[in-house]
């Protein structure tokens, strides 16, 4: 069966349709901005939410681009599409203004250097899509040479600094109308500026590219600005008083960035894979904008194209391959620091519990590391928390917040893994071989326990957890082979440790268990022993010529851990 292609990677709205893509239809989102006349509105939403194609729905939407042919070719696009049944007031505006659309993305360089001359050129490239339209209709001289020089980069790194608000003027000099100004990724600048350290510099000039285009601005319609963060008024929006801020705490526009759980039905169901609903819900819904449930739009459509080739294929996390993931790398790097409180709640996270902080839609990047609420605040706006309730407490809103599915626990789990391998590095094992090849439990017990009291504890403590986390501590040895799971006697030992040599070689057999009540530990140690003595395990081990064979039964209780030994040969 032929199925209509998925946008993957697709943004450009007149693009979708002349190729024939699959589209879910926002459109009404272009009335409810008329219906509500905001000047200037401020969209946050997480990365890979359908922000850009939104921005590009609307050029197309309301753009005169100087050539009635071109214009009816646009107008063509939205035929059968939700706003045209919405009424003439709305379909009236097609067409009828100039518009200037700018992503600021290309902004994430190694340098303000870079930063600047990457924005210079994308600025530029503005200038020159509308040079046709404007060219011979400028009042002055100097303006028509400022104007070609903006063209062709030539231009005064000065000019830049307000170049959104000179385009705005030639524009409402050749159409005499006002323009509409759509800005994408505006806080990937700061972002990266922040990270690469020239977050002052491009502070600067973002806040006279901004404040010159939208405050006070003769020759501004509307604007609309996309991103993942309010930043602070203070950092970039000085005395802008008619910013209206649409954050995921709104319920206005809620149903547009994102699926809603009717639209991923309806496309489930267009390509065959309604029985997928579930699986489809657990990894990539959770999601709460205002009162509205959204699904990960990447994450649906990556998921239905993968299963038109291959239905049984798993699950996969197609966001965190896509998104920055820096800022739960710092909540991650910054735990030593915190004296145990960010790793106790993270722990609560990722065995399923949520934590109540207070939200603040204010941010400033170089204050993120302020307060430890400022990190959780940028988790929460980022897409890497969910909202569950909201409560006022005198002025203060307090949100109780969870991990939203299993994509973005992936994402947790996938950081918090690279972070512990990286503090093994500096992990003292020999100790802890010691006290295994000596027979010392007490010091076994003592040095797992510490370990375990220095690493992130989830999936409720399960043994599987402790199973990845006691092989990952044993591989750090020059002296044994590590094997897991591997299949010995009459079933598969957790662990088993080889030296390469067999003459004068040693082998040690460890079987692990979790239990769920402190009093239950000395119980499950001799249950794990009384397993490596029934299943045989040493067995194999004696028949490929070992003869100092060591066996240990471990478990475990949430931070604690216990060790009993089973030695035939040393009785």
């Amino acid at each position: 069966m032929n199925y209509q292609p998925l946008p993957i990677g697709i943004d450009d709205f007149g693009t979708i349709f002349e190729k024939g893509y699959y589209y879910v239809d926002k459109t009404l989102m272009i009335k409810e901005l008329l219906d509500k006349k905001g000047y200037v509105n401020l969209f946050t939403r997480p990365r890979r939410f359908g922000k850009t194609l939104a921005l590009s729905m609307l050029k197309y939407f309301f753009e005169n681009t100087g050539d009635a042919e071109k214009n009816q070719k646009n107008a063509a696009l939205f035929s059968g599409l939700a706003i045209t049944e919405a009424g003439e007031q709305y379909t009236k505006e097609m067409g009828q203004y100039p518009v200037i659309i700018l992503t600021l993305k290309s902004a994430k360089q190694g340098s303000y250097k870079m930063a600047f001359a990457c924005l210079k050129e994308a600025i530029s490239a503005e200038f020159a899509r509308h040079e046709k339209a404007v060219a011979g209709k400028l009042t002055h001289k100097q303006d028509e040479e400022k104007y070609r020089n903006m063209c062709q980069r030539l231009g005064e790194d000065s000019d830049y600094f307000t170049s959104l608000a000179f385009l705005s003027e030639c524009l409402y000099q050749a159409y005499g109308k006002k323009s509409i100004i759509l800005l994408d990724e505006y806080d990937v600048p700061l972002e990266n500026a922040y990270f690469a350290g020239f977050y002052d510099e491009m502070v600067r000039f973002i806040r006279s590219l901004f404040e010159s285009a939208l405050k006070t601005n003769p020759c501004l319609e509307f604007a609309v600005i996309t991103g993942c963060l309010r930043i602070s008024r203070e950092s970039i929006f000085t005395g802008l008083n008619n910013l209206e801020i649409i954050s995921i705490m709104r319920n206005d526009y809620s149903e547009y960035f994102g699926f809603v759980k009717t639209e991923v039905d309806t496309m489930l169901t267009s390509y065959g894979m309604k029985e997928h609903r579930q699986i489809v819900q657990k990894w990539y819904d959770g999601y709460l904008f205002g009162n509205a449930e959204v699904y990960n739009p990447w994450s649906i459509i990556n998921f239905v194209k993968v299963h038109l080739s291959d239905q049984d294929a798993f699950a996969a996390p197609y966001w965190a391959n896509t998104s920055s993931n820096s800022i739960v790398r710092s909540l991650v790097e910054r735990i030593d620091d915190q004296k145990g409180q960010i790793k106790e709640q993270l722990e609560h996270l990722m065995n399923g519990g949520t934590i109540e902080k207070p939200v603040h839609e204010d941010i400033a990047y170089d204050s993120i590391y302020d307060s430890e609420d400022n990190l959780w605040n940028f988790l929460f706006f980022t897409g890497y928390l969910k909202k569950i309730s909201v409560r006022a407490e005198g002025r203060t809103v307090l949100i109780t917040m969870a991990i939203p599915n299993e994509e973005v626990a992936y994402i947790y789990e996938n950081t918090i893994h690279t972070w512990f391998e990286k503090k093994q590095q500096g992990f003292d094992m020999l100790p802890l071989f010691k006290a295994i090849e000596e027979h010392d439990t007490r010091r076994m017990e003592e040095e797992i326990s510490n370990f375990l009291a220095k690493t992130i504890s989830y999936f409720d403590y399960g043994e599987s957890y402790y199973h990845g986390f006691l092989s990952g501590l044993l591989q750090m040895n020059q002296k044994y082979r590590v094997l897991s799971n591997r299949e010995a006697g009459l079933g598969r030992a957790d662990i088993i440790l080889k030296t390469p040599r067999i003459r004068d070689g040693r082998a040690i057999v460890i079987e692990l268990k979790a239990v769920k009540k402190f009093h239950d530990m000395k119980t499950g140690c001799k249950e794990a022993v009384r397993q490596i003595k029934t299943m045989k395990y040493r067995e194999e081990l004696m028949e490929e010529g070992y003869e100092d064979i060591l066996s240990y039964g471990i478990c475990f209780f949430q931070k604690e851990c216990a060790v009993e030994t089973y030695d035939i040969d040393r009785g």
